[in-house]
C-alpha cells in the first residue's frame, strides 16, 4: 500500500527546509535549515530517484547548487560562481580558516550571482540564473554548460531587468518531447526551443488587438505583445501545448505553445500577482493568488486572503477563502511559492513571505496552515514518491 506521506520542499532566505506529513491538517514535521543558511531560491526533487536539488546563492556566497540523495541527511555543494566571501578569504588567511575556505576554480567565475530556478526532465537538470542564463547538466548537477542558443538570442541586448533583476525563473519542459522547452525571463518574456536549445523563438504575441486595451502601465500589453514581465508560467497536462502565465499585468492562456496569448484576467480582483498553478490532470483548472497591485503594497486585496480558481480555462473565476485569514492579511506569495501534488483530489500548497505554508487537500475548497514562523518563503514544490 502506498504511503500517504508527502514532502513539501521549501526554499527560503535562510536555507532549504523539508516539510513532511500526510494529507491532513495536522502532524506535519519541519526539518532544516539546510544548505548552510544560503538564500535558496528554488528546491525541486526527482520522485523516481529521490534526489533533491536546491539552487540559490547571492553576492556573498556566489551562485551554486546543493543536492541530497537521502532526503536531507547529507548535502553536497556545487559552487558555480564566486562571491564576496571569496575575495575576503583570498586576502585574509584567518578569515579563510574560520570559514574553511580554500581556493578553487569555479566554472563560471563571476558571470552571475544566483541560481534562481531549476527544472528536471528527460535526464537533464536545468538551472536559470540571475542575470539570465540557462544552464544544463546531464550528470545530476555535478557539471554544467551554458545553453548558448538562448544567451546569444538576437534580442538579448534589449532584455530589461524587472525589479528583482534580469532573472530566468520559469523552466517548462515538455513531458514527452525532450527537445521542447519553454522558459520565461523577467522582463524579456517567453522563449521556446524545439531542438534541444540550439535555437529559440520569442513568443509573446497577443491573440488579438483587444487584449492590449486595459491599461497604460509600463508592464501592460503593448505593441501587439503581452508585456514581457512574466512572473510565472506552467504547461497544462495533455497532448496539446497549453500554457498559462501570471504576468506583471494579467493572467494569460496560450493554446498553441506560446505562439499567441489570450488575456483571461477578467473576473479577478487584480491584474497583479506572482504564482500560477495548473491541475495535474485537467488542463482547464488553474489557481492563482492575486495581490492588490505592484504600487499598493503587494498583499491580498482588502487584506483578505483568497486563492482564485478557474475550471474553464480562465473564462470564469471563483474565490476560495475557507481557512485563509480574512482580516489584517498583508503577506505576499512570490512567483515560485505555489505548488501541487497529483493525488485525487489534487492538493495545492503555497508559502508566504511571513513564513507560513498553507495547504488544501481538496483542490482549494478548504485551507490549513501546516507550518508557520519560517523565514521568507521563496519557493514551494512537492515531492510525492508514492505517485511516481
Amino acid at each position: 500500500m502506498a504511503s500517504d506521506k508527502i514532502s513539501v520542499l521549501l526554499g527560503t532566505t535562510k536555507g532549504a527546509f523539508l516539510l513532511s506529513g500526510a494529507r491532513q491538517s495536522e502532524g506535519w514535521r519541519i526539518r532544516g535549515p539546510f544548505c548552510n543558511d544560503w538564500p535558496i531560491n528554488h528546491v525541486i526533487g526527482d520522485a523516481e530517484s529521490g534526489m533533491i536539488w536546491a539552487g540559490g546563492g547571492g553576492e556573498w556566497f556566489g551562485a551554486g547548487l546543493w543536492r541530497t540523495p537521502d532526503m536531507g541527511e547529507t548535502w553536497e555543494n556545487i559552487r558555480l560562481t564566486k562571491g564576496t566571501m571569496d575575495d575576503w578569504a583570498a586576502n585574509d588567511p584567518d578569515f579563510a580558516q574560520m570559514i574553511g575556505w580554500s581556493p578553487q576554480e569555479l566554472p563560471f567565475r563571476d558571470e552571475f550571482a544566483q541560481i534562481w530556478s531549476l527544472g528536471h526532465a528527460h535526464g537533464t537538470l536545468y538551472a536559470g540564473t540571475r542575470p539570465a542564463n540557462l544552464l544544463a547538466s546531464r550528470d545530476g548537477g555535478l557539471t554544467w554548460e551554458r545553453v548558448n542558443g538562448l544567451t546569444d538570442h538576437p534580442s538579448a541586448e534589449s532584455w530589461n531587468p524587472g525589479a528583482a533583476g534580469l532573472v530566468l525563473h520559469s523552466i517548462v519542459p515538455s513531458p514527452k518531447e525532450p527537445g521542447k522547452l519553454w522558459v520565461a525571463i523577467s522582463a524579456a518574456g517567453v522563449f521556446a526551443t524545439e531542438d534541444g536549445g540550439d535555437t529559440w523563438e520569442r513568443r509573446n504575441r497577443l491573440s488579438n488587438a483587444e487584449c492590449a486595451g486595459h491599461s497604460d502601465h509600463p508592464a501592460a500589453p503593448a505593441g501587439g505583445e503581452t508585456g514581457h514581465c512574466v512572473h510565472n508560467m506552467m504547461r497544462a497536462p495533455g497532448g496539446e501545448d497549453v500554457l498559462y502565465q501570471q504576468n506583471h499585468h494579467g493572467v494569460w492562456r496560450s493554446g498553441d505553445g506560446g505562439r499567441s496569448w489570450e488575456d483571461i484576467t477578467e473576473g479577478l480582483p487584480s491584474t497583479f500577482g506572482f504564482p500560477i498553478r495548473v491541475h495535474p490532470r485537467d488542463p482547464g483548472t488553474i489557481w492563482t493568488l492575486p495581490l492588490n497591485g505592484d504600487m499598493q503594497g503587494r498583499f491580498p486585496p482588502g487584506a483578505a486572503a483568497a486563492v482564485w480558481r478557474s475550471t474553464d480555462g480562465g473564462q470564469s473565476w471563483e474565490a476560495l477563502r475557507n481557512g485563509l485569514p480574512q482580516e489584517g492579511c498583508f503577506f505576499t506569495v512570490l512567483r515560485q511559492a505555489m505548488a501541487g501534488d497529483a493525488r485525487e483530489p489534487a492538493g495545492i500548497y503555497f508559502g508566504t513571505n511571513s513564513g507560513s505554508v498553507f495547504a488544501s487537500f481538496d483542490e482549494g475548497e478548504n485551507w490549513h496552515e501546516i507550518a508557520r514562523h519560517l523565514p521568507t518563503i521563496l519557493s514551494v514544490e512537492v515531492l510525492d514518491r508514492a505517485s511516481a
